[in-house]
């Protein structure tokens, strides 16, 4: 009887890795991005949005669209809020064109002009609903800026904060904390640029770097679709200390440029430890040690990854991101005096049929009907007004800032910036 003979072929499946996509919106959003690219932050897509055409410009990223043309004309929101959005829905399906894709979205912005703010919660929204994971990374203005643009900060992230699934905000107030006094203008805003550029390369390096223990992307969605704010934080220690990963997340745990937030409420939490060649498990059991000290979470909730860097030599490095936080910046109370949305806290009233997304808007469909009827009304009422604001431009007298009193400023007192609240085809005169 002749033998016979069975071959077996085994068939690889097609390796799908996480796309991630950065969208810097507005003039400090774009700053963001270039300075991510200048730090050599790879493994991600990068995209810059903006009403202002000359801004987009000055950048080097390649991929860069002009929000609202037809509104502004290129020629900026002028710290307008309620332009920015309009610009955003103008541009709405562009917007989901760029998302297509991809798994998750960093939405890099300032808060407290026109574009970020008002465009930033758009293109959230765009992205929720198309099942992106939505991370928002943004910072609040520093204390020395008008009072105005404080105030539209603040209402700007409650509106964010019902369109993502979690909210990074670096307060740039806390820079002024740590930084020397005679730091520059240009260095204060490099420092804050350094803390955006933190939070997003510690996030996407646990997605995106092979390491000894690998997070998948599906850990890291559970962990940071726990709605709410977040905090990140990144601390190094070195051989030196008798327990090099205890300090360094204890040196994450108690970062000083973010939120004062109690990360004993954290809805989950993930933790990326690196190291040199000799990085141990002994370090990467002191950091989840550390972490519970603080949290005490299911083991579904704390996911770690481990990760040999040469490049840091005997330290080791620990980034850690708390999800579903609640702190002072982030009320309940606000967000429901804020718009018609519920509570992202609310979470007996979510939609059923999409688990751990998007609040279920009051009203229903009709609802939402009404609401899109009315952004469009508000669009083109906008689209005069921006108009007229752009006739009235030319025949004004273009207001300047005293460089000369400025400087003086710079050395008796905080220098005066309220000609960021003058409209980008104002400033262009000026300068």
């Amino acid at each position: 009887m002749a033998e016979r003979t069975e071959t077996f072929e085994i068939l690889e499946s097609p390796i799908h890795a996480a796309k991630i996509k950065v969208i810097g919106v507005g003039g400090a959003g774009g700053n963001a991005v270039e300075h991510m690219i200048n730090r050599k932050v790879t493994g991600i897509e990068y995209y810059c949005a903006n009403t202002d055409a000359q801004a987009l410009g000055l950048l080097s990223v390649t991929n860069k669209f002009q929000l609202g043309s037809k509104i502004t004309r290129g020629l900026g929101a002028g710290a307008d809020p309620d332009v920015g959005r309009a610009a955003a829905l103008e541009d709405r399906e562009q917007i989901a064109e760029i998302l297509q894709g991809a798994d998750m979205v960093f939405i890099a912005a300032g808060m407290g002009g026109g574009t970020g703010t008002g465009a930033a919660p758009v293109i959230a929204e765009v992205a929720r609903d198309m099942g992106v994971l939505t991370v928002a990374v943004v910072n609040r203005p520093f204390p020395f800026e008008q009072r105005k643009r404080i105030s539209v900060a603040e209402k700007g992230v409650l509106d964010l904060a019902r369109h993502v699934d979690s909210l990074i905000i670096v307060p740039n107030a806390k820079l002024l904390e740590v930084l020397p006094p005679d730091t520059t203008i240009i260095k204060a805003f490099e420092a804050a640029n350094d803390v955006l550029h933190d939070a997003v390369k510690g996030i996407s390096d646990i997605i995106t770097k092979p390491g000894h223990i690998n997070v998948d992307f599906a850990d890291v969605k559970t962990v940071m679709s726990k709605r709410g704010m977040a905090m990140m934080g990144t601390g190094i220690a070195s051989r030196d200390d008798s327990n090099p990963g205890g300090a360094a997340a204890r040196a994450a745990i108690s970062s000083p440029l973010l939120e004062n937030i109690d990360i004993s409420s954290a809805g989950g939490i993930l933790i990326n430890v690196s190291g040199g060649e000799h990085l141990t498990l002994s370090d990467l059991t002191a950091v989840g040690e550390v972490t519970r000290e603080v949290c005490d979470l299911d083991d579904d909730m704390l996911i770690s990854g481990m990760v040999v860097d040469p490049e840091l030599g005997d330290k080791v490095q620990v980034t850690l991101v708390a999800t579903g936080l609640w702190g002072k910046a982030f009320q309940t109370d606000g967000l429901e005096e804020a718009g018609s949305e519920q509570s992202p806290r609310d979470e007996q009233t979510r939609d059923p049929q999409r688990p751990g997304r998007r609040p279920s808007v009051q009203g229903g469909a009709g609802a939402g009907m009404r609401q899109g009827a009315r952004d469009q009304e508000k669009a083109r009422d906008l689209r005069g007004k921006s108009t007229e604001r752009q006739r009235e431009a030319a025949s004004a007298e273009p207001v300047a800032l005293d460089r000369a009193k400025a400087k003086k400023a710079g050395n008796e007192g905080p220098p005066n910036l309220d000609y960021l609240d003058i409209p980008a085809f104002l400033r262009w005169n000026v300068d």
